[in-house]
């Protein structure tokens, strides 16, 4: 299934996930297994946040961009349509490109 991931933009051009164990680097094209990391602040929803459209208005887009991905082994989340609508929380996700 596809869907669209908003990344931290590194100053070196690698990408970072937003919040939950933030110092991880990701590549395109590899699969990443979800890990599960309590983080103190955030609600405990294991697995990727991804969206069903790039649409995520209570998320600051400084520093960010939109990443088409390809997710595998997932649920679908409702949240309000402020924090996307509808995500997808993945056991598996592939970063395919960035959304122009």
């Amino acid at each position: 299934m596809i869907g669209y991931k908003l990344f931290r933009l590194m100053k070196d051009g690698s990408l970072a996930p937003l919040f939950i164990n933030k110092r991880q680097r990701l590549q395109h094209n590899i699969w990443y297994d979800a890990e599960a990391h309590k983080t103190k602040g955030f609600a405990f929803r294991p697995g990727w946040h991804v969206c069903c459209e790039p649409i995520a208005p209570h998320l600051s887009e400084k520093n960010r961009v939109w990443y088409k991905v390809e997710v595998e082994d997932f649920k679908y989340f409702e949240r309000p349509i402020q924090q996307g609508k509808t995500w997808m929380l993945a056991n598996k996700m592939r970063i395919i490109g960035e959304v122009t």
